[in-house]
């Protein structure tokens, strides 16, 4: 896709005020070091999970995802703990390397270059966004929102409303990059609409959803109206 159709849901959108970005899985390709952290958290604690439910989990709430993995892989420590211990893990491995996803970076660059304000809007905590931050120029993103900043993570859509309403726009002018479908649910209901760029798990169709199968090759002129 280079030229996504600027209408949702059969309104014609003229342009659109901001880019609100996920992150797990759209900007960075870090779902495989969630999966590596879910496999050891259970290894560590003698339960059982596999890669095909990491999958189930992606894009959710830390601390619902959390609860989910305690009670299917029958494991004692809380959800918090269990938060904490992943959170340890996927840091260390993005230290030791980014993995950011192809094109999200070039895209970036090009919505900034245009002048477009972009906010990042993930589950993840704070203390793994900011080494991803640290990578990028300052004013990257003009606004942040994170999981442990919200009272309701996704896929309820106060995350993309917090975004739309740090950078005074409506949400209902904003495009939302996401790679999941609960990150997909959460920026349609709170009214944007939603560039769906899945990468290890399937997006439903829906309205206000456009699809693209990868980020590479896009740019602002080709997804932004006009």
């Amino acid at each position: 896709m280079s030229n996504p159709d600027p209408r949702a849901g059969g309104r014609r959108i003229d342009s659109y005020a901001a880019v609100l970005w996920d992150m797990d899985g759209t900007l960075v390709d870090s779902e495989p070091y969630w999966t590596v952290a879910e496999l050891a958290l259970a290894e560590r604690y003698g339960g059982t999970w596999t890669p095909e439910q990491s999958l189930e989990l992606i894009g959710f709430d830390l601390l619902d995802a959390a609860r989910h993995m305690r009670e299917h892989m029958g494991i004692e420590p809380s959800p918090e703990q269990i938060v904490e211990e992943m959170l340890d893990s996927v840091i260390d491995q993005v230290e030791h390397v980014v993995p950011w996803r192809d094109g999200s970076l070039e895209l970036l660059t090009s919505l900034r270059e245009a002048g477009v304000p972009c906010a990042l809007v993930t589950m993840s905590w704070t203390r793994f966004v900011k080494p991803i931050l640290e990578w990028l120029p300052d004013g990257t993103f003009a606004a942040v929102v994170t999981g442990d900043t919200v009272d309701r993570g996704k896929p309820h859509p106060e995350p993309y409303l917090a975004a739309a309403r740090q950078l005074d726009v409506l949400a209902g002018e904003c495009l939302a990059i996401e790679d999941s479908d609960t990150g997909a649910t959460s920026a349609s209901v709170a009214g944007c609409t939603v560039l769906c760029a899945p990468l290890h798990a399937p997006v439903s169709p829906g309205p206000g959803r456009l699809f693209t199968e990868s980020l590479v090759g896009l740019s602002a002129s080709s997804v932004l109206p006009g």
